[in-house]
């Protein structure tokens, strides 16, 4: 593997891994904000942070904190756009 790949898949690793982190701790924040009945993060926000490489971290958040797993959206949304993350990495790997 030449230098260019290696550099592409290890900026590609750390991308995700950020995005999940943060998508896992929005999760959080905002189950915490909902027992409390407090200001919410939007859906639409907690959707396009999963859908932009963080869904591993929703769906762990949403496993861990119990949050969201009524949602249509959500059960149903991130699992799929999970899937299609990994489809695409591993097009791309190859």
């Amino acid at each position: 593997m030449d230098i260019n790949n290696y550099m592409m898949n290890y900026t590609g690793y750390i991308y995700s891994i950020t995005l999940s982190i943060i998508s896992f701790i929005l999760m959080g924040i905002d189950k915490k904000r909902a027992k409390r009945n407090k200001w919410r993060i939007g859906e639409k926000l907690l959707l396009v942070v999963a859908l932009i490489g963080g869904s591993p971290g929703t769906l762990i958040g949403m496993i861990v904190f119990r949050h969201k797993i009524r949602n249509k959206n959500f059960y149903i949304g991130v699992p799929i756009i999970y899937i299609l993350h990994k489809a695409i990495f591993i097009l791309l790997l190859n």
